[in-house]
C-alpha cells in the first residue's frame, strides 16, 4: 500500500547520556532507545502500551501476532519481535522513519517473524487483509508537532476493532496539547463498547494509554496481580505498578 502524498517531516535523533531520542524535525520526542539495552522499552508510556499482556495467557503469548500502527523509534516492534519472540508487523507512513530505525535504533531486518510495511495506517485498518488476525494492536500515531492523534475517529477505531482476533486487544496512546481525552475515549467506547475499555492515569509527561478489548474481559484484581507478576518476571516490564493506575473506564 502506498502512502497518500503528503509533506513528511525530516527525521533526526539526539543523544542524552545513555538514551537516544527520535525526532521528526522538532524538539518533540517520538521515541527513545537505551543505548546499552536497545531491545528494552525506555519510556513509561511505551511500556504501558504492552498492557495487553494482562489479558493474555502467558503460555500462549508466543503464538500471538502484534501490529504497531506508527513505528516511532521501533521500541514496541523490537520488544515484540526480540523479547516476546512473536510475529510482529509495523505500519509506518514515513520511509525516513523506517530508515532511521534501521540505522540508528537497532531495528532488525525483516524475517519470518518481522514485517515493516510502508503504508498508511488508516488504509491498513480499513483493508480486509489483516482483518481478524491481530492479537495485539498498538496505536501511536502523531505528526511532528505531537499536537493530537493523526487518526482519532469512531470509524477508525471501528476499523481497528475489526483487525483484532476475538480475544484481541488494542492499546492507544492519547497525548497532545489540542487533544481531548474524554472525546477520544467516547469514540473508542462507541466502537468497542464501554465495558471493553480500560485506561491508565496519565504519565508525568501527559501520555494516557487506553486499552480496548474485542471481547470484554473483567478479571479479578487477584487474577491481574498474578498475571502482572508473571509479566515482570518473564519480560521485565513494571506490570505490578500498572495495576495501581489502571482500571475500567466504566
Amino acid at each position: 500500500m502506498k502512502p497518500q502524498p503528503t509533506r513528511l517531516p525530516e527525521v533526526n535523533f539526539s543523544d542524552a547520556g545513555d538514551v537516544r531520542y527520535l525526532h521528526l524535525g522538532t524538539e518533540w520526542v517520538q521515541g527513545s532507545m537505551l543505548l546499552d539495552k536497545p531491545f528494552d522499552i525506555e519510556l513509561e508510556y511505551v511500556q504501558r502500551m504492552m498492557a495487553w499482556l494482562l489479558f493474555t495467557d502467558p503460555a500462549g503469548v508466543s503464538k500471538r501476532h502484534a501490529m504497531q500502527l506508527g513505528l516511532g523509534a521501533a521500541s514496541l516492534t523490537k520488544f515484540c519481535r526480540k523479547r516476546l519472540r512473536i510475529k510482529t508487523t509495523a505500519i509506518e507512513i514515513n520511509p525516513q522513519v523506517i530508515a532511521a530505525c534501521r540505522l540508528w535504533f537497532k531495528l532488525p531486518a525483516d524475517d519470518e517473524r518481522l514485517s515493516v510495511v510502508l503504508g498508511d495506517a488508516a488504509e491498513v485498518a480499513a483493508h480486509e487483509h489483516w482483518r481478524g488476525q491481530i492479537d495485539a494492536l498498538q496505536v501511536d500515531l502523531y505528526d511532528h508537532e505531537a499536537a493530537a492523534p493523526v487518526l482519532d475517529s469512531e470509524a477508525f477505531y471501528a476499523d481497528c476493532r475489526k483487525l483484532l482476533t476475538e480475544d484481541g486487544c488494542m492499546t492507544v496512546n492519547l497525548f497532545g496539547r489540542s487533544s481531548s481525552y474524554a472525546r477520544s475515549v467516547e469514540k473508542i467506547s462507541a466502537a468497542f463498547g464501554a465495558d471493553a475499555v480500560w485506561s491508565f492515569k496519565p504519565t508525568r509527561e501527559g501520555n494516557t494509554i487506553v486499552l480496548a478489548l474485542r471481547t470484554p474481559q473483567h478479571p479479578s484484581r487477584e487474577q491481574l496481580a498474578e498475571r502482572a507478576q508473571t509479566i515482570e518476571t518473564r519480560w521485565g516490564l513494571p506490570a505490578r505498578k500498572w495495576l495501581r493506575v489502571f482500571k475500567p473506564v466504566t
